[in-house]
């Protein structure tokens, strides 16, 4: 009957003969087993229920990873067809339907013992998988990306080899796990890679994939999962090339994280340079330099009056007649020069929190570069 059971899944399941000979041992093992076992209780005169705990029990762990549940599925149906074509080829006809009886009672408690093999196997495995993330997640973090980590990153199956950012929120209180799971089913659509982890009060969630390489973009792609994350800010630190160069990404994502309370009326979620005033004040040596370089710098390079208008606009309360008046400039030059300002640095000297950003690059830039 085992015989016939294998030659049957060869014919039936094509994926069956592609299978290398240690598994299919393992199947005709398996295969043997659960005949013999219904026999056995069969034929006992004061029979239990059906024990089918070794009908699995006769092949190694490995077959869970080799054979899909779905498959072991086919190769239990497959096993009950040929059983019941036995009976009814050698059996007299009174005693079928017993048997048969019998066999749909053995059978669904044969079901029963391959999901819950592969429902153990499953929760060993993610038990697994979410240790390893966690421990990739804090290499991000603290900036040892190697090799070694990004071989475990695929194993988890980070593909990109594109643009990463770094988001950094609050834990929410209760279910962290549906969470990380959540934010891995809205990035999947999105096509974006994830890995994620939860840091005492913090969670952290690394993203990659090519619609990404946009700050913007990447900002909004946080937005559909930002719910996730417990009460507070969620701050996106910048895209970079590859997840080797994640520990920018974390360095501000980190910073922001650590100030956005200085600016509570944030969106949510935040990009991290748009908290660069917050972390400079804050301390971060970064942010300060950012604003210098992206900012003052600039200014300072395009000349044409841009910086002295900028100065004069603030210092008159962003009144273009006012600053027209102190500069001996027509009204019109000095919005033409606001407009330029705004085309150097990406900040408007007209909007009140570009202003905040402005000021605070103007007095950094003199600081660190005293010279220009």
């Amino acid at each position: 009957m085992t015989t016939a059971t294998i030659a049957e899944m060869e014919s039936r399941h094509p994926w069956f003969s592609q299978l290398g000979a240690e598994p299919r041992s393992w199947i005709t093992l398996v295969a043997r087993a659960g005949i013999d076992g219904f026999v056995r209780w069969f034929s006992d005169p004061d029979p239990d229920g059906p024990s089918t705990s070794e009908v699995f029990g006769s092949a190694p762990r490995e077959m869970a990873r080799k054979i899909s549940l779905s498959q072991t599925v086919e190769l239990v149906r497959t096993t009950i067809e040929v059983v019941e074509s036995q009976i009814d080829e050698v059996m007299p006809k009174g005693d079928r339907p017993i048997l048969h009886a019998a066999i749909d009672q053995y059978s669904r408690e044969v079901a029963f013992a391959a999901a819950e093999i592969y429902a153990r196997a499953a929760e060993l495995r993610g038990s697994w998988d979410a240790r390893l993330e966690a421990l990739v997640v804090d290499a991000v973090l603290r900036g040892e990306t190697d090799e070694t980590v990004l071989s475990r990153a695929s194993t988890l199956g980070w593909r990109s080899t594109s643009a990463v950012v770094v988001v950094v929120g609050t834990a929410p209180e209760a279910d962290q796990a549906h969470a990380l799971e959540t934010i891995r089913a809205i990035a999947a659509r999105a096509k974006v890679d994830v890995l994620g982890a939860v840091q005492g009060d913090r969670m952290v969630v690394v993203l990659g994939g090519p619609t990404l390489a946009d700050a913007q973009e990447a900002v909004a792609v946080v937005a559909g999962f930002s719910t996730q994350f417990g009460p507070g800010p969620v701050v996106v630190g910048p895209p970079v090339e590859h997840l080797m160069e994640a520990a920018t990404s974390t360095r501000a994502a980190l910073s922001g994280f650590r100030a956005a309370t200085a600016w509570p009326e944030a969106p949510r979620p935040v990009g991290s340079d748009d908290l660069l005033p917050e972390r400079a004040l804050s301390g971060d040596g970064h942010a300060r330099r950012t604003l210098a370089r992206d900012i003052y710098d600039p200014l300072v390079a395009a000349g044409s009056g841009l910086l002295e208008t900028l100065v004069t606009f603030i210092d008159q309360g962003s009144s273009v007649e006012a600053a027209s008046r102190a500069l001996f400039v027509h009204a019109n030059t000095v919005r033409y020069r606001l407009r330029r300002i705004h085309e150097v640095t990406g900040y408007s000297p007209t909007d009140p929190r570009d202003v905040y950003a402005l000021r605070l690059a103007l007095t950094l830039g003199r600081l660190i570069r005293p010279t220009l």
